[in-house]
């Protein structure tokens, strides 16, 4: 049986993991769970106010410049392409 959390460390979890930039797998990492797990959680949490609408805002934007901008992703080490 896996280890259990409490909402308040999923919650916490994901307004890093959304609010960290294209560095997921980092976050994960951290956390010592799997990107699966993560992403689980985010799907849970994420239309909550975990992140502020503002911060929400700015996630989108960064994501998508990151998205949009070759010499970024160039420049960027591949373990943050995990995003």
């Amino acid at each position: 049986m896996g280890l259990k959390r409490t909402n308040e460390f999923l919650q916490d979890a994901v307004r890093v993991a959304l609010t960290y930039g294209p560095k997921r797998k980092q976050v994960a990492d951290d956390l010592g769970v799997g990107m699966s797990t993560l992403n689980k959680w985010i799907t849970i949490y994420r239309d909550t106010d975990v992140v502020s609408k503002e911060d929400m805002c700015l996630v989108q934007e960064n994501d998508r410049r990151w998205r949009e901008n070759p010499l970024f992703k160039e420049e960027t080490p591949s373990h943050y392409a995990a995003f």
